[in-house]
């Protein structure tokens, strides 16, 4: 099935529209997508830089029983946005940071932002095509940097939604194992040295160890113990 993409000029957050648009009974498969944002968000409250010719774009998932937990969409996410973009930029060297950050050379890339109302998720995904913010707390990338050319947003989208759909698909029919491997194979390499800033202000600094069967990152502490983290902004060291 074709995906359902409209295209706005401008607007303060296509996951604020598209929250609306789920409460109003907006189908899954739709998406939105905006040339230019005034009010971007990221994870942890964070706002999101806003450049002409970048990607803003939001999905809805309509969640079904016996479906994996909701939060798992984000791997879903990442693995599909990594699809695309290794097909745009093949020379680069792209990972995934926990939990749906994706690096190219360890510079961030993009952003996914999940947010729910009643069954319904929405999913807004933020990529750096043309341009990206600079002095920022980590390093950051754009497409165009990588390869001299800025993808037009709406034919990636396109592209986007199409690996979305795919991946979405296998969650659902083969559940979130088949998801979380894709992930695993595609995330930084295991040892990697990793701090974690957790929602309650706590910092703990480890190596990377995996992820546990619901998606949990597995971080290897100095002493030797294996902590899981279910939620918290991570960096590379």
């Amino acid at each position: 099935m074709t995906p359902l993409i409209r295209t706005i000029s401008e607007t303060g957050s296509t996951n604020t529209d598209m929250l609306a648009a789920a409460v109003a009974g907006e189908s899954e498969g739709s998406w939105l997508r905006a040339d230019r944002q005034t009010a971007g968000r990221g994870r942890m409250g964070r706002t999101w830089a806003e450049f002409d010719g970048n990607l803003y774009a939001s999905t809805i998932v309509r969640l079904m029983p016996g479906n994996p937990p909701s939060a798992t969409l984000g791997f879903v996410a990442a693995v599909a946005l990594d699809e695309v973009l290794r097909a745009y930029a093949p020379g680069a060297q792209f990972s995934i940071k926990w939990p749906n950050d994706v690096l190219a050379s360890g510079a961030k890339l993009s952003g996914v932002l999940l947010e729910s109302t009643g069954e319904a998720v929405v999913i807004g995904f933020g990529v750096n095509l043309a341009n990206h913010p600079a002095e920022l707390d980590r390093p950051v990338i754009s497409v165009r940097a990588l390869t001299g050319a800025s993808p037009d947003a709406g034919s990636f989208l396109e592209h986007l939604a199409e690996a979305f759909a795919r991946w979405l698909s296998r969650w659902r029919g083969e559940g979130l194992g088949a998801v979380l491997s894709q992930w695993t194979a595609r995330a930084h390499p295991l040892g990697t040295a990793l701090a974690v800033e957790l929602a309650q202000g706590e910092s703990i600094k480890g190596l990377y160890n995996g992820l546990d069967s619901d998606g949990a990152l597995l971080l290897r502490l100095a002493d030797g113990t294996v902590r899981a983290v279910h939620a918290g902004d991570v960096f590379l060291v």
